[in-house]
């Protein structure tokens, strides 16, 4: 192998590498969703807070749970498929 190859190498996994990166195009899909399930946990917990001293009702504090409790559910069922897909991938022969 030469030195011309070898850098030719080098230069198309270089220019290759930034297509590998997230675009603009990304910020409405993981990150979006990653924003979503924050911002549910967090509204949770502020209405378990205003519930302990009395300033929400109990149907509020019912309703935060039970939409608490479907976010943590699909986020844990999405991580186990994710780790699905990746043994999957260790699994293939190569």
């Amino acid at each position: 192998m030469d030195i011309k190859s070898s850098t030719a190498a080098v230069q198309a996994y270089t220019s290759a590498r930034p297509a590998t990166q997230p675009g603009p195009e990304a910020e409405g899909g993981f990150a979006r969703l990653a924003r979503e399930f924050t911002a549910t946990l967090q509204e949770g917990e502020a209405t378990a807070k205003a519930a302990m001293t009395g300033d929400a009702d109990p149907h509020a504090l019912v309703q935060a749970l039970a939409q608490t409790e479907l976010a943590v559910e699909t986020a844990v069922t999405v991580r186990n498929k994710v780790v699905e897909a990746y043994q999957e991938i260790l699994r293939m022969p190569v």
